[in-house]
């Protein structure tokens, strides 16, 4: 922080709270604001001290905002809108920002109406020739108006769900709706053709061309928004696009090319158990491959360790695959991990903790660790042993499965 802005936080002897002073709706006191503001000229020194003034008041809206004082920021907000208000327009170029942040925070605490005129004040303000950085920023205003108007939409298409559709009430709340998503559109249009991450405004502008039927401009959004190369890379944006395909009832291929980039960018995703079911139903002997690909890479991440509808489809799947004669599918998976999934997943800890926590669990996973470790495997060895009336059928099927189908040289 600026020298200036300390000696503007210390109160000097001079300073009469009971004097004129900007003083915020919550009836905070901030007399050295006010005595600055009084100050400005158009030239000089005093202009310089208005600058020096209003850049410190945006130093503590900012400060304030990073350390979560809403209302401290609140206060400072509207004792720097005051300011602009009582001076020479040019000096706006910064409000729009913060405007906009204070908007959030209105949103934060549901004060959708003030934060709805909040963002119609800042998509006015310039400050002489529009930059492209201002544009961004009139852009994303905007599009958070547009958010507030979808909220409304959201309500009313609620509302309309309840009423009969002869019912003279459900014309006018149908022209309502359309007039409000007309003006979301328009403040949408602009920001999701602008690079950047946009989930919050993608996903409702979509739901509201697909409810009007425009299923070629919600794809044109959403195929944008994935594949277009100036935007970053975002798992959700093929999330969204490979949803609406899907809904759109998409043939198999293009559904698995939206989940195979999807499975480069973030291979533990929740869908890859989906893109899994998708390969497996293919024509395509490589689909197949990648199949059993898939399911050991979400099994390569922690999180995914006690999936057991992933344990369950690696199970069966290995099997129908070694019965195809791929063992050099399996073989080139395993090689890769052999070193590190031992410990990881088939360990006597893990054996011991399984067991206890979930039995379905520790049977997939026991028929996996023997298929890759063969029978001598700890964590195989454990769970094969134990007495468990529900399980002893699938115990001696598993045992012969594993001898017959390991990929290792079986134990004594």
């Amino acid at each position: 922080m600026s020298d200036l802005s300390e000696d503007l936080l210390r109160p000097t002897p001079e300073d009469d709270p009971a004097e004129t002073s900007v003083r915020p709706r919550s009836g905070m006191c901030l007399p050295w604001l006010q005595k600055q503001v009084e100050s400005v000229a158009t030239r000089g020194k005093k202009e310089k001290d208005f600058a020096q003034t209003t850049s410190a008041c945006l130093s503590f809206i900012q400060e304030a905002l990073l350390k979560h004082q809403w209302q401290r920021a609140a206060e400072f907000m509207h004792s720097y809108l005051q300011i602009l208000e009582d001076s020479d327009s040019q000096k706006r170029q910064a409000a729009p920002e913060i405007s906009l942040q204070h908007a959030l925070y209105l949103l934060h605490h549901g004060m959708f109406d003030d934060a709805s005129r909040n963002l119609s004040q800042a998509e006015t303000w310039r400050y002489g020739e529009k930059s492209s950085s201002q544009e961004a920023l009139i852009n994303l205003v905007q599009a958070y108006k547009g958010l507030l108007q979808y909220y409304t939409w959201s309500k009313k298409k609620k509302e309309l769900s309840e009423l009969d559709e002869d019912d003279y009430a459900y014309s006018t709340a149908s022209q309502n709706m359309f007039k409000h998503s007309w003006k979301t559109s328009i403040n949408f249009s602009a920001l999701v053709q602008t690079p950047g991450v946009w989930d919050p405004f993608v996903k409702s502008y979509v739901e509201m061309l697909e409810f009007y039927g425009d299923q070629d401009g919600a794809r044109e959004v959403l195929t944008n928004y994935a594949y277009d190369e100036k935007f970053p890379s975002n798992p959700n944006a093929h999330v969204y696009l490979y949803n609406f395909l899907k809904r759109e009832k998409a043939p198999r291929e293009k559904l698995i090319s939206v989940l195979k980039i999807l499975y480069q960018i973030v291979p533990s995703h929740t869908l890859m158990l989906e893109f899994h079911r998708l390969l497996r139903k293919s024509d395509k002997e490589e689909h197949h491959k990648l199949g059993l690909e898939v399911l050991f890479g979400v099994l390569d991440f922690a999180g995914c360790t006690k999936n057991l509808t992933a344990w369950q489809y690696l199970a069966k799947y290995l099997r129908q695959i070694l019965m195809g004669s791929h063992l050099a599918w399996v073989q080139e998976e395993w090689n890769s991990r052999k070193n590190w999934w031992p410990g990881f997943h088939f360990s006597s800890f893990w054996a011991k903790s399984d067991w206890k926590e979930d039995k379905a669990l520790a049977y997939e996973k026991a028929f996996v660790a023997g298929i890759l470790l063969g029978k001598g495997c700890r964590y195989f060895r454990y769970i094969s042993k134990q007495d468990h009336q529900d399980l002893r059928k699938k115990f001696k099927r598993m045992k012969k499965l594993v001898k017959k189908h390991s990929i290792v040289n079986p134990g004594p």
